[in-house]
């Protein structure tokens, strides 16, 4: 499967302008009116999508985290407290809904548990995103499979061997259905000499027939806009309204004037690549004529 075609009638794929995914992930601090600014920044940098993430936090949390104290916005509580806080029920899911259908603007979430998949499925995302803490996971993509909706898996902190059978245990299924891997190393924020951003051939050529795209924590936008040079059919950055927010993912994230020009680069690096025949532009004739002495009878005007 090549590309794509999304509920939002939006393809991923060869061929197709890549699908910009701008994480809010838990960058909205559990303030709802945070997650509808930031949806509205995504729609004024022309995103294609917004993705959240959702966890049942007494799933997630290990036991022995539960009573250990931290210090938070809000005060001392212990990190059960701090993660409930933190994670959007029903009430917001249905404002988020709302509010990105309003701005056109495609929304999803990563689940962390099997539950939160069922909370999910409510709204009809357009596709899930498997984080790539979750890639050997099986119980969870299992239940993410059956519901048949397109899934992102993300590859950092994986070998090849671990990408391949995940890859397979979904195929099981359904050899052909809709999946997508993203190519990612899980270090915030990461290094450039450890983006290794050659590994979007790689799986492409591990993968010929699946889309594959790019989820990146570096600092920069450059090697993102390359990661699209590359081959990449999508790209994910995590999205802030600003980097010293408090919170663990908001220093490896993108300000919205720094999305917004993101998007435009991409959106220009897909125009410039062309359709690779060479040929002499109406803006060279007048150029040609003036420095070359011998001019071939097709180029006059």
């Amino acid at each position: 499967m090549k590309s794509i075609t999304l509920s939002s009638g939006k393809i991923i794929g060869k061929g197709h302008p890549c699908y910009i995914i701008a994480e809010i992930g838990i960058n909205h601090n559990g303030s709802l009116e945070t997650a509808k600014q930031l949806i509205e920044e995504g729609e004024i940098a022309k995103v294609d999508a917004v993705k959240f993430q959702k966890r049942t936090p007494e799933l997630c949390v290990p036991l022995d985290q539960w009573e250990i104290m931290r210090d938070t916005p809000w005060g001392k509580m212990s990190y059960i407290d701090y993660k409930r806080k933190t994670e959007f029920g029903n009430l917001e899911y249905s404002d988020i809904n709302k509010y990105a259908k309003i701005k056109g603007v495609d929304w999803f979430a990563s689940p962390w548990d099997v539950e939160s998949v069922d909370f999910l499925e409510y709204f009809n995302p357009v596709l899930y995103k498997l984080a790539s803490a979750s890639l050997t996971d099986f119980e969870l993509i299992e239940k993410i499979v059956r519901t048949g909706r397109p899934l992102i898996i993300s590859t950092g902190m994986s070998t090849p061997n671990e990408i391949v059978e995940t890859v397979d245990f979904i195929k099981g299924f359904d050899k052909n259905y809709p999946l997508m891997i993203a190519h990612s190393t899980s270090a915030y924020p990461c290094k450039p000499e450890e983006l290794n951003l050659n590994m979007i051939k790689t799986l492409s050529e591990m993968f010929p027939n699946t889309p594959i795209g790019y989820s990146g924590h570096e600092t920069g936008l450059a090697t993102t806009v390359a990661a699209v040079a590359m081959g990449a059919t999508f790209v994910e950055r995590h999205f802030t309204l600003d980097r010293a927010m408090w919170g663990s993912d908001h220093a490896a994230s993108i300000e919205p004037q720094g999305f917004a020009r993101l998007v435009k680069d991409i959106r220009d690096v897909e125009t410039a690549a062309g359709d690779g025949i060479k040929k002499v532009y109406e803006a060279e004739i007048a150029q040609m004529k003036k420095l070359r002495k011998h001019i071939s009878g097709e180029y006059t005007m």
